[in-house]
């Protein structure tokens, strides 16, 4: 199968329509083999209570980058893939503007894959570093999801 950047990031955009992605405007941006891209606005919708970006919001633009990088791997016709571990370390504050993900492929094996995701500022600073496991299983029929 060819890489086509663009259908990647269609799709990806398109699966998130009413869900936590489209809460949090997380946007797919950018792809290649083996790294996804997604930013996300720093507003006071993802804000803690003193106007910080909340770490809670940092990890959800890292699991929605990590998983959907996972599916550009697998035949969703015949898998599923479900994150089952993920970490951060929050290094930086940030009050507004924008942060972009960048998901990089650690371990791509055939049931289970790590990956590295930065997320940083406008100016390349490191905001949050988090590791997601993600683990790929085959697909269930709809009634046992």
């Amino acid at each position: 199968m060819t890489f086509d950047k663009e259908k990647i990031l269609n799709y990806c955009n398109l699966i998130s329509e009413n869900t936590l992605m489209r809460t949090l405007n997380i946007t797919y941006t950018d792809a290649g083999e083996d790294f996804l891209v997604a930013t996300m606005p720093v507003t006071p919708a993802v804000h803690q209570p003193v106007g910080l970006l909340h770490g809670g919001a940092s990890v959800a633009l890292a699991e929605s980058v990590g998983s959907a990088a996972s599916m550009l791997f697998v035949n969703p016709e015949v898998s599923e893939v479900r994150g089952i571990e993920i970490s951060a370390n929050h290094l930086k504050a940030k009050r507004n503007g924008i942060v972009t993900a960048t998901a990089k492929i650690v371990h791509k094996g055939r049931s289970i894959h790590l990956w590295e995701i930065r997320i940083t500022d406008e100016s390349n600073n490191l905001i949050s570093l988090c590791k997601l496991t993600n683990m790929i299983l085959p697909k269930r029929k709809s009634e046992d999801k």
